[in-house]
């Protein structure tokens, strides 16, 4: 994801205040834009396949 081109694009053009920019989501940004979001919705054999490929794990220091 091009984050120097969306805070552009957000804080220059849309001239969003950086506290509201950074709490949209990057589909809400698109949709400001005018884009469509590339990605396809995630649906859940989307994410249990994420879950398969990037399984949680014991974390190393807690």
């Amino acid at each position: 994801m091009d984050w120097a081109g969306l805070m552009r694009l957000g804080l220059h053009v849309l001239r969003l205040p950086p506290e509201q920019f950074w709490r949209l989501t990057p589909v809400e940004l698109l949709m400001m834009l005018g884009q469509e979001a590339t990605e396809p919705p995630l649906t859940r054999a989307r994410l249990d396949a994420l879950a398969a490929a990037f399984p949680d794990g014991p974390r190393g220091d807690a």
